[in-house]
């Protein structure tokens, strides 16, 4: 009896010092992605958010750009549309795969799992952002130095600000500014409401 409790609580240490190296590890690769974002980023751009500068592409390389095919006078055409989907204006997914393996190279970034990000538009087709324009997609990545700073918090602003501007709460162009200059600072607003 006292030899199984001897194994059960060797197995118990096991298998919490691996979790703790996994928590550790992780941290790390948040940690080394922060610092490369930190030093290429635009500092007044910095200054200016909210968030930790990894969870916000670098403005130089990904300022945004937006679909000239969509303006606030035909948004009832289009992304206000219910019959419309983003499906109609998505890039293929060899495009967008292609395009996130290229960037996660020429950005330096310190973990190059494709896996750990989405391909992210930052003013979202959605809202009228470009589907293809490579200044208006980077690597989001789904853990980052905070908890509700990666791509699923983002995704929940995309849906509010959409909704804002259907309603006629916000102007098009006003969500997409918000969205491109700090969409964490949208996150927090909506989420102090």
């Amino acid at each position: 009896m006292r030899r199984r409790s001897h194994s059960s609580t060797l197995i118990l240490v096991l298998i919490l010092l691996l979790i703790a190296a996994l928590v550790v590890f992780r941290a790390q690769q948040a940690a080394k992605f922060h610092l490369h974002n930190a030093s290429t980023q635009d500092p007044q751009v910095s200054s200016v958010r909210l968030g930790p500068p990894d969870i916000y592409p670098d403005p130089v390389r990904t300022p945004g750009a937006i679909d000239p095919d969509i303006a606030q006078a035909n948004i009832n055409e289009n992304i206000c549309n219910p019959n419309w989907s983003t499906r109609s204006i998505r890039p293929p997914a060899h495009y967008t795969d292609q395009l996130k393996r290229e960037q996660i190279r020429e950005f330096g970034y310190a973990d190059t799992n494709p896996r750990d990000y989405e391909e992210d538009h930052l003013i979202p087709l959605e809202m009228g952002g470009n589907p293809t324009d490579p200044k208006n997609l980077w690597p989001e990545p789904f853990v980052t130095s905070m908890p509700d700073g990666g791509a699923h918090s983002k995704d929940r602003v995309e849906s509010h600000l959409h909704r804002q501007v259907c309603s006629g709460d916000i102007a098009l162009e006003e969500a997409q500014r918000e969205i491109a200059t700090d969409w964490y600072r949208v996150y927090v607003a909506m989420s102090a409401n």
